[in-house]
């Protein structure tokens, strides 16, 4: 069974919630992106991170620094992708997922919610979770 690292950050506890149901499937405990960094992505064999849709869809900008610092630690190994949105299509998702394969990570699967997570999100949560700890 894969370590698993679910690493998010969440305004209102919508991306917190994902964040619960992905760690659930996983066997493993969510962790707030203030607790972790690059130093730490040895230690896990896959990861899911979670940062909710802000301003003009894009990343928080403190989650955004610990991301960057990760992404070249990352290597091959399984990376999801997963937050909230309140307005707009979710297009940051799009844009952070690009972005993620451009610099070479390996995006396994991504989950959105406009706002909390209905049962097909958290569903869909568990079922990555499980996922990326097989």
């Amino acid at each position: 069974m894969s370590k698993v690292a679910v690493v998010y950050w969440s305004q209102s506890g919508n991306t917190e919630a994902m964040a619960n149901a992905l760690a659930e499937g996983a066997a493993a405990e969510a962790q707030e992106v203030s607790t972790f960094s690059a130093d730490m992505v040895a230690d896990y064999d896959a990861f899911a991170f979670g940062c909710p849709a802000m301003g003009a869809e894009e990343l928080d900008p403190d989650f955004e620094e610990v991301w960057n610092d990760c992404v070249p630690a990352f290597g091959d190994k399984p990376v999801a992708l997963f937050g909230s949105y309140d307005w707009g299509t979710g297009e940051w998702m799009e844009t952070w997922k690009e972005s993620a394969e451009g610099a070479g990570v390996n995006v396994v699967d991504t989950v959105i919610a406009n706002l909390e997570p209905d049962d097909e999100a958290v569903d869909a949560l568990k079922a990555l979770g499980a996922k990326l700890a097989e």
